[in-house]
């Protein structure tokens, strides 16, 4: 997508999970930071991100994660100025699922700086809950024509199986819990729901009007139909995953395959 809109291709906008569940990596993080054992056991993806910070476990189900790809023409060049302008659909689609998520305060110190959610928090690009515990992680890189922003936004949170993509982490899931949460703890449900097509869980009727408030805050702010990718764009999308991001020179050794 970031090939196409520097090519002078339309913005994309994208709403995404990770299946199977997915540890990725900051571009500086040491891969000795990661229990390999432990995510092979798990069917954990591995891999590394080209943007910053700490690691992040990406869970099939608490997580959802979104990127939007612009013109980088288009968006301020300070960079908070730039997160602040391609975060507030965010803050809007949380607004109307009914939880209060605001930044972050800079006061809050860093507990273990290889997991993203333990570091400390950026006002520019974070986002806490109501208690002020982080629910949101955010990245940015541009390139000479595109401004790339991807961010992990946490529905439910697992903080045992979250440490134990890593190799003796410093931190129980106790002290995890103390600084991380998931939107679901400041929301009511039902375990079951009837329904006129029958009985749903409620844990996922209220993912699934989470990711319906995302869809459509995102879509009314960028201006956005529905539409899928080009058989260009999956076909190069599918050779960088094969030969970068699921390549071990780049996962383990931060060499890039591409060049």
């Amino acid at each position: 997508a970031a090939e196409t809109v520097a090519a002078g291709g339309p913005a994309t906008v994208r709403l995404y999970r990770w299946t199977p569940s997915t540890l990725s990596l900051g571009y500086g993080n040491d891969a000795d930071v990661v229990d390999w054992e432990f995510c092979e056991e798990r069917n954990i993806t591995v891999t590394r991100r080209p943007t910053g910070g700490g690691a992040i476990y990406h869970d099939t189900a608490g997580d959802v994660a979104y990127s939007i790809i612009a013109p980088a023409d288009e968006y301020p060049g300070d960079v908070t100025e730039s997160y602040r302008q391609l975060l507030e659909p965010i803050l809007d689609a949380f607004e109307r699922f009914g939880v209060d998520v605001a930044y972050a305060d800079a006061d809050h110190e860093a507990v273990w700086s290889p997991a993203c959610y333990l570091r400390a928090l950026d006002p520019a690009h974070d986002l806490v809950g109501p208690d002020g515990r982080k629910m949101a992680g955010n990245a940015q890189y541009r390139t000479r024509d595109a401004i790339v922003q991807h961010g992990s936004l946490s529905f439910d949170i697992d903080a045992e199986t979250h440490l134990g993509c890593f190799e003796d982490p410093p931190v129980a899931p106790e002290r995890f819990a103390e600084r991380v949460c998931g939107a679901i703890e400041f929301r009511e449900y039902d375990e079951a729901v009837e329904t006129g097509f029958g009985a749903f869980g409620g844990y996922d009727l209220l993912r699934s009007r989470l990711v319906t408030e995302l869809e459509e805050s995102l879509a009314a702010w960028a201006g956005a139909e529905e539409g899928g990718w080009t058989d260009a764009e999956a076909d190069r999308a599918r050779d960088i995953a094969d030969r970068k991001y699921g390549a071990d020179a780049w996962v383990r050794e931060r060499t890039d395959p591409l060049g």
